[in-house]
Formats: C-alpha cells, sequence, structure tokens
C-alpha cells in the first residue's frame, strides 16, 4: 500500500512540475516581449530627439509613455507634440 501512495504522489509531482515549467515559459516570453517593447520605445524617443525636428522633452512621463506605450508610445507622444498639446 505505501509502494503505490509513493508512485501516485510522484506522477502528481512531475505532472505539477510540468505545468508549472510550461507556464513560466508562457510568462518568461510575455516578460521578454514587453521588455523588448519598453527598449524599442526609449530607443526611438532618443533616435528622434538626435533628429533635427523638434525636441521632445525626456521626463518622467515622456519616459513612461515610450516605455510602456513603445513604438506606438512614441507615435503618441510626437503627434501630441506636433499638435502643440505640450
Amino acid at each position: 500500500m505505501e509502494i503505490l501512495t509513493m508512485v501516485v504522489i510522484v506522477i502528481i509531482l512531475l505532472v505539477l512540475a510540468v505545468v508549472g515549467v510550461g507556464l513560466l515559459v508562457k510568462l518568461g516570453k510575455i516578460a521578454l516581449s514587453i521588455l523588448v517593447h519598453m527598449i524599442l520605445g526609449w530607443i526611438l524617443l532618443f533616435i528622434w530627439n538626435v533628429l533635427p525636428f523638434f525636441k521632445i522633452p525626456i521626463n518622467i512621463l515622456t519616459m513612461l509613455v515610450a516605455g510602456f506605450g513603445g513604438i506606438i508610445g512614441v507615435a503618441v507622444l510626437i503627434l501630441a507634440k506636433a499638435l502643440g498639446f505640450y
């Protein structure tokens, strides 16, 4: 009876381990995607400020918008600056 209980426990632990590893891999892919998106937004913001067009001030608000918004966030900042919202 003890061996059967041990086998069942080991099988349950293996199933939980496989599910856990799969979940960690998915979360890792999502985290990596967000990180790449943020880095691209910041790089694009700095590149835009190097160009001879109008400058977007680099402060905490613009860094957050560029970081969380990525390329679309920088596009929103450029459009807002072009329309004179700030």
